[in-house]
């Protein structure tokens, strides 16, 4: 049976009937129905302060609950701030749905004040963008654009004119919302090449993305049998490392040395939901097999000799009983001995110090203190590479990084997603003072939402990981120094319980204090600003690099900046 409705209507039962929980924004003239009709659904409208984050904290809600997740602003800039995190999103293939309120129609193309053009936009980020334009077709377009957020893993935008979301229009509910959960794996062909290659050769390594997120058992099951050490990407790292003897570590620039040696010394690589980037972190000489859901990614960072499509669970639930039991264990061993020494080195700073506040020690306390559940959330540069480290998950824990789209500044605002959509979990960030600052007001969301999320604030008064790439390049730190406010009474002004330590011998309490209070809370870490993020592998370059950077900053001035042309131009002959 069919009845009358607003598009705006029809358009918020669509998203209810589909699972959207939450949707994140702020209001706007344009979008006034949607949000009057979103007020008279079971979805909760959650108020920040700017619209990128709130992409980011629906984008963070839509990757730990795997379900569609919605944001939405009025027209013109309001829409267009979403535009980061909806990247964001997109890249990490979650579903996530942008209602995007545009002006009228009859104002489309005059260059009217606030006019944007969200098609030509948001085209590039998304896997659906469309415009409503015929109010008939509402239900149809917008269950089109949720089917394409869940079934091709990304973000839908839908465009809607203010004029459209007010007219009513007959309801017919017959469009309905899908999840099919199909079984995908390669075929019996396919599964006998690959073990006959993993049959053939005794030094094999496994390479884990986040691919494997629902084959942790399988994976262990597969290097059991085949006496491999398993490397893991940073996205792999919630899946891969807890309860695993053979886990060795990452690789890549903030790897460690028993992954890359894993990599680099083996005969075949079996790659397992890994996208992974860099092309130099990959073997020479073995022969890489590559198992992966998206066929467009096989051989893509490299070249592989066997690429098949097909899901990690199901993959290994076939392939283990393919696979000949090995009884070498050398390889695997040195692995690992190498993975104790590599860990040895990276906690030797995870301790308190009388001079200064290593990140690495405070992270490690944060490991240490947080629930068994807890989600850190970490900002890109070097607060992901301490949690990446030091963070230790349990198959319970989660960690939530900008890795694929590498954005300052995400850490705090997906914090608020994951804290709305699990309230009862304990969420923290690691956040860099760069980070932080750039979308500080939305701490005010933690108070007007009552989101209990705990910012740790590493405050070294720089862009410490821009810094860190401009010494290794030779160059003197230009324009990386920040000039910071006291943290902690930014945060109490805005009624956030907030502690500032700037001694190493106070952190610890500190810690616990702020940890086990029961609202939103700020800490606020005078760290060091002298960190290195040591590589897996120090290339001469990078040593050549640092040690041009002693040179030149030390002579900096004017005499400095004589000796910089003269350095400089000796490099380039």
């Amino acid at each position: 049976m069919s009845s009358k409705k607003t598009v705006a209507q029809i358009i918020v039962d669509v998203l209810s009937e589909a699972g959207v929980k939450h949707c994140y924004g702020i209001v706007g003239d344009t979008l006034n129905y949607i949000t009057s009709s979103i007020k008279k659904s079971n979805i909760e409208w959650v108020h920040v302060r700017h619209e990128e984050v709130g992409a980011f904290a629906a984008g963070a809600e839509a990757y730990l609950t795997d379900q569609i997740t919605a944001c939405a602003g009025s027209c013109g800039p309001g829409s267009l701030h979403f535009i980061n995190g909806i990247y964001e999103a997109q890249r990490n293939k979650v579903p996530v749905i942008l209602l995007a309120s545009q002006l009228v129609t009859s104002q489309k193309g005059t260059d009217f004040p606030q006019e944007v053009d969200f098609e030509s936009i948001y085209k590039n980020c998304s896997v659906f963008c469309q415009e409503i334009n015929d109010p008939t077709q509402a239900r149809q377009i917008t269950t089109a654009a949720v089917q394409a957020a869940i079934n091709q893993r990304g973000v839908a935008v839908l465009v809607i004119p203010y004029n459209i979301s007010l007219v009513k229009v007959e309801d017919n509910s017959g469009h309905k919302i899908y999840h099919p959960k199909p079984v995908i794996r390669p075929s019996n062909e396919e599964l006998n090449q690959i073990a006959e290659i993993l049959n053939k050769n005794q030094k094999i390594a496994i390479f884990a993305g986040q691919g494997v997120c629902e084959a942790h058992d399988e994976l262990v099951g597969l290097a059991e049998k085949l006496k491999s050490p398993i490397v893991h990407t940073s996205r792999g790292k919630d899946f891969v490392e807890y309860d695993n003897p053979y886990n060795v570590g990452m690789t890549g620039m903030f790897g460690m040395e028993s992954g890359t040696t894993a990599i680099k010394e083996c005969d075949v690589l079996l790659m397992l939901g890994a996208d992974f980037a860099w092309s130099q972190f990959y073997p020479d000489k073995a022969t890489i097999i590559q198992v992966d859901i998206d066929a467009t990614h096989l051989g893509r960072r490299h070249p592989v000799s066997v690429g098949v499509v097909g899901s990690s669970k199901p993959t290994l639930a076939a392939l283990i009983p393919l696979v000949d039991e090995k009884k070498d264990t050398s390889f695997v061993e040195k692995c690992r001995e190498l993975y104790t020494k590599s860990m040895n080195k990276l906690n030797k700073k995870a301790v308190p110090s009388q001079t200064t506040i290593h990140p690495q020690y405070l992270t490690e306390l944060v490991d240490k203190y947080a629930t068994d559940d807890a989600v850190l959330c970490a900002d890109v540069g070097s607060a992901m590479v301490w949690a990446c480290r030091h963070f230790n998950t349990n198959g319970k824990r989660r960690t939530v990084i900008s890795l694929k789209h590498g954005t300052m500044a995400n850490a705090m605002p997906q914090a608020l997603g994951v804290q709305k959509a699990f309230p009862n979990r304990q969420v923290i960030t690691l956040s860099g003072d760069g980070g932080i600052s750039m979308l500080m007001g939305d701490l005010l969301t933690t108070i007007q939402e009552k989101l209990p999320i705990k910012i740790i604030v590493l405050n070294n008064s720089s862009l410490n990981f821009v810094e860190l790439e401009q010494k290794s390049e030779g160059l003197v730190d230009h324009y990386t120094d920040l000039q910071n406010p006291n943290f902690a009474k930014v945060a109490e002004s805005m009624g956030l319980f907030a502690i500032r330590v700037d001694s190493s011998d106070l952190l610890e309490e500190a810690m616990q204090s702020f940890l086990s209070h029961p609202g939103p809370a700020l800490l606020d870490v005078k760290t060091s600003s002298n960190e290195l993020v040591m590589p897996p592998e120090i290339l001469p370059s990078q040593v050549m690099g640092m040690a041009l950077y002693s040179v030149k900053a030390s002579l900096h001035g004017k005499m400095g900046d004589v000796v910089n042309l003269l350095v400089d131009n000796f490099i380039k002959k």
